[in-house]
């Protein structure tokens, strides 16, 4: 019997760029949360006396500016020579398009797979098979899994590979299906690359570990490893560790039951307190939204400023220093029979109706600035136009939520009137 730990998607010193932006953000703790993230991995590995540690690709963030990244990376993986753990790993999109990782000397105890093509290598003094290849380049379009050995025979076999698999929703790098995968017989298939921690097939094992911190809201929940235990009879059970040191969490509040403002404010303050206590300690950095049709919601819009400040005190008391709120949406309705009592023109409430819902699903399909935004994808490189993507809906939704309220709340006032 035995123990590894599958991690992946390091991301060291991502540069998050546009943080300064943000009320309040704690910049340092989230820039250095990887570092420190990396650091709770080895400790793992030595506490649980694992056997050996894979890291599915994406150890890395690109280009460094100088070779403290490299260092610090080589610094902590050392720390499990001493103790004869060996570390394998392959190099992912973001560690092909580092110049400087090329260049930089791995420890003796740290295998790294070719990008030429698929290898093996085996685990000294146990029956274990682990294949694997790096990205050669930063876009790796093929499928690589069809090329990778058949399964050792009377070996336990391991796939390492970084993949989107099936996702639509991450760049199509080295995309495969789950029977490709099959087809090799391994009997564990360590992935990387999508962020979200999800097991594709459970006979044999197909798991995306998730990256190890989160970096943004849409990384949000806990965020770790996978803690791998071997059987005599080869049978695995695996247990996630959560390795984050700074917490995501959108905090989706329904006030469509609360009376009065107050009553908000308070589903807020538990709302937080919750979250706080779920982060274990760690620093919680929240998306506040609150939603559902409510007679307050006119309330709300017309002071918008100052409920978002108020609900900011509130955090700051739910969390004691412990909860910076990323950014707040007020993405509340109005109470529909509210509508229906009043006597505006019917045809122009259905007509504004209709159309608001055919620019939403025009958002969502991409219809809009398409164009203007298809230029500006042109100009960056693959892993930000799926940022662009998710940061131009979230944007126009916010726009088109406003316009919405604005233009409804203004008939409203004109009938009363």
């Amino acid at each position: 019997m035995f123990k590894f730990i599958h991690a992946a998607d390091i991301h060291l010193d991502s540069p998050l760029k546009g943080l300064e932006r943000y009320e309040g953000a704690p910049v340092e703790e989230i820039r250095g949360a990887a570092r420190r993230a990396l650091e709770n991995l080895i400790d793992l590995a030595l506490t649980e006396q694992v056997s050996f540690v894979l890291i599915a690709g994406d150890f890395y963030d690109g280009d460094w500016r100088d070779y403290n990244t490299g260092q610090f990376f080589i610094k902590q993986i050392s720390r499990l020579r001493d103790a004869a753990i060996p570390v394998y790993l392959i190099a992912g999109n973001h560690d092909a398009a580092s110049r400087l990782t090329r260049h930089l000397r791995l420890p003796e105890h740290v295998h790294l797979f070719p990008a030429s093509e698929a290898g093996t290598a085996c685990v000294p003094d146990l029956d274990v098979a682990i294949h694997g290849q790096s990205f050669a380049t930063q876009a790796v379009k093929e499928n690589l899994a069809v090329a990778y050995p058949s399964a050792v025979p009377g070996l336990l076999n391991i796939g390492l590979l970084h993949t989107c698999a099936t996702s639509q929703e991450h760049e199509r790098y080295a995309p495969c299906s789950v029977d490709d995968l099959r087809l090799k017989d391994y009997d564990y298939w360590a992935l990387g690359h999508v962020h979200q921690r999800q097991e594709l097939s459970s006979i044999p094992r197909i798991v995306f570990s998730g990256n190890l911190q989160g970096r943004h809201i849409r990384e949000s929940g806990p965020k770790g490893c996978l803690l791998v235990s071997v059987g005599t009879d080869r049978q695995m059970q695996t247990e996630f560790r959560p390795l984050d040191v700074l917490r995501w969490e959108r905090a989706v509040i329904d006030v469509s039951a609360s009376g009065s403002i107050e009553e908000v404010l308070d589903q807020v303050y538990s709302k937080l307190e919750y979250l706080r206590s779920a982060a274990e300690g760690r620093l919680l950095a929240t998306r506040v939204e609150l939603t559902g049709a409510t007679p307050l919601h006119r309330v709300l819009q017309a002071r918008k400023p100052h409920w978002m400040q108020e609900i900011r005190s509130v955090a700051t008391q739910a969390g004691s220093g412990e909860i910076w709120v990323e950014k707040i949406r007020l993405a509340t309705t109005e109470v529909s029979t509210g509508v229906e009592g009043m006597e505006i023109a019917e045809a122009a409430l259905e007509e504004m109706k209709t159309l608001f819902l055919e620019v939403r699903q025009e958002t969502i399909a991409g219809h809009l600035w398409k164009d203007e935004m298809e230029e500006l994808a042109k100009k960056l490189p693959d892993e930000l136009k799926s940022l662009l993507r998710t940061e131009q809906s979230d944007w126009l939704n916010e726009r088109i939520s406003e316009a919405e309220s604005l233009l409804l709340s203004e008939l409203l006032n004109r009938e009363e009137t």
